[in-house]
């Protein structure tokens, strides 16, 4: 053959695809292979069955259930050629061999191999060609390869270039006919005239470089941004990022992208199903899916990004690979470091507060590296506006994790309306003020002007005890699962007890005689008012009669004369995925102010 007739070999992957002869054809650069790595590697694919790979593939449709996938069996990915070709010729050249070969079946049992008539064509590397069968034309749309490039093999290693037609009109001179009489020849004409011309060149279609793979000290905050669009379709900026490997027995990158905002409907609850292909996964750079629902749990379904293991399988199918143990560990160290990231912005937030300048996050520990998006702005007031409720849902579904989670929980108070505060701050607040108040106390309602109207609020304000707004109606089954914080219980206000631990600090502030009387005498004062005050109680009984249960004084400081309470508390609960109030009110309690009287 002319072994002269070929261009230079290059490391990358063409394909072409010819409508007329419906033929599909792809080749690379490679290594190719010598006739004998033709019979050994592709040979035994030939004679052992592609007629019986066919059958067994119908069988385990018919009999799903207890069929064997043959997703990751020795040569599926080639087996699966004849399901849309009748013939595939297979031309390669390895500089080892003088000849370039051809291995070539119809994918019914046999195979031939034999050295290739055109010569050396390839200089080096394989040539893959798929005469296709009549019904399977949508594989001769180039837009629909690209799209398959561009979801499977956007980030490898080696470029893909498909070769792209183009069909205009140009003006080119016109002929003249010298046959004609002179007379004719010369009769006026245009000189140019229209054709239709088809120019053929080779498109790069995989542009887009795997960022993840890079050194952080070489990507810009840029790419990182053009990278997160093209990767989630926003047309805006993400709010922040953490780019980390992850290394030892277990190793993978990653990038992580916090949208700017929110989806409409994050938990699906429209009845819409829920995000779940906002990760991708890649192996080996290399798309495997992106429909792994709990690669990340439902809470942080917010969170888009990528992670690539050379240490997972390849060679397996999709259901196999969501049970691998390795799977399970990447998982798990996913959600930390996703939590890592919500933490850097408020740690971030905090720095700012005090003055400092966010340099960016770069931390190297046994597990790896990481580097994080730098901040000039407080930014996590905003992420909490967005993702506040998913962090409540996290505390609520992910108890391996609640700790974490209780840390990133932000609300406004009444010692602080116009910004957030975390757990930590109020109790920093209580080290500086009244370092005597036992719990955390929080007020829950529609808004933080109707909490305002509550009369245990204004008992609270002119003790000087700080009162947390929760204003969100998932609270209060949050609430339910924090049995404290920094050894301080979480307690509603406006359950009946609930201030007991100052009342007894300050009880009767306002009688000098109280402050020095001990705790007999004290009792014996409350024995001695009750007897006082029990006509007005037995008033309130007889005129309300089964409507209240109790009639008592309180020792609350507010300028309401009367307050009617419920012993019972409306219980807050999930019962089959719907919200329900359970409200107990059989049971009333007056509580008068004797200030008032």
């Amino acid at each position: 053959g002319d072994t002269e007739s070929h261009e230079a070999p290059s490391m990358d992957i063409r394909i072409r695809v010819d409508e007329d002869k419906r033929t599909f054809t792809m080749v690379d650069g490679g290594v190719g292979m010598t006739a004998d790595e033709l019979r050994n590697n592709l040979g035994s694919l030939g004679t052992s069955g592609t007629k019986a790979f066919l059958e067994k593939m119908k069988e385990n449709e018919e009999n799903s259930e207890d069929g064997i996938s043959p997703i990751g069996q020795f040569g599926v990915g080639f087996y699966s050629l004849f399901l849309v070709a009748d013939r595939v010729p297979v031309a390669t050249q390895n500089d080892a061999s003088e000849k370039q070969w051809v291995w070539e079946s119809t994918g019914d049992g046999t195979y031939f191999v034999y050295e290739d008539e055109r010569g050396n064509t390839l200089g080096r590397g394989t040539e893959i060609t798929l005469f296709l069968k009549s019904d399977a034309r949508e594989y001769l749309d180039v837009a629909k390869i690209k799209e398959t490039i561009h979801k499977y093999s956007e980030f490898i290693h080696f470029p893909i270039y498909i070769e792209a037609s183009k069909t205009e009109k140009v003006k080119v001179d016109r002929e003249v006919d010298e046959t004609k009489e002179d007379d004719e020849a010369a009769a006026p004409a245009a000189d140019e005239e229209e054709k239709e011309v088809t120019t053929y060149s080779w498109e790069l279609v995989n542009e887009n470089k795997p960022i993840w793979i890079r050194n952080h000290n070489e990507i810009t905050e840029d790419d990182y941004n053009q990278f997160y669009k093209s990767l989630s379709k926003d047309y805006a900026n993400p709010m922040f990022y953490h780019h980390f490997s992850v290394e030892g027995g277990l190793a993978f990158k990653a990038i992580l992208f916090v949208p700017g905002k929110a989806p409409s409907n994050p938990f699906g609850t429209d009845g819409s199903a829920t995000t779940s292909n906002n990760i991708r996964l890649y192996v080996r750079r290399v798309f495997i899916t992106d429909e792994f629902k709990d690669l990340l749990p439902r809470y942080l379904n917010f969170i888009q990004g990528v992670v690539d293991s050379d240490d997972l399988p390849l060679n397996v199918s999709r259901e196999v690979l969501q049970e691998s143990r390795i799977l399970k560990v990447v998982k798990k160290k996913l959600v930390r470091s996703a939590l890592r990231l919500i933490s850097s912005i408020a740690e971030s937030d905090a720095k700012l507060k005090k003055g400092g300048d966010d340099k960016e996050d770069e931390s190297e520990d046994d597990s790896g590296s990481s580097h994080s998006k730098k901040l000039t702005t407080e930014t996590y007031p905003k992420f909490w506006e967005e993702y506040g409720k998913n962090i409540r849902l996290g505390i609520i579904e992910d108890g391996n994790n609640r700790a974490r989670l209780t840390k990133l929980l932000r609300y406004k108070s009444t010692h602080s309306e116009d910004e957030y505060i975390s757990l930590q701050d109020y109790i920093d607040n209580i080290a500086e003020g009244n370092k005597k108040q036992k719990n955390i106390y929080y007020l829950s309602g529609d808004t933080i002007e109707k909490i305002k109207q509550s009369p245990v609020l204004e008992d609270a304000t002119r003790r000087n005890i700080e009162v947390i707004y929760m204003t969100d109606a998932i609270d209060e089954y949050v609430v339910g699962h924090i049995t404290d914080f920094s050894g301080k219980k979480l307690v509603n206000l406006a359950k009946e007890g609930a201030a007991s631990s100052f009342e007894e600090d300050d009880d009767e502030a306002d009688d000098s005689d109280d402050k020095k009387a001990n705790k007999r005498q004290r009792k014996a004062i409350a024995n001695k008012r009750k007897e006082k005050y029990e006509p007005l109680f037995k008033f309130f009984r007889t005129l309300l009669g089964e409507k209240v249960t109790k009639v008592v004084i309180t020792k609350r400081k507010t300028s309401e004369p009367t307050r009617l309470l419920s012993i019972s508390y409306a219980v807050f609960c999930l019962k089959k995925k719907k919200k329900k109030y359970i409200n107990q009110y059989n049971n009333k309690l007056i509580k008068i102010n004797k200030e008032n009287i």
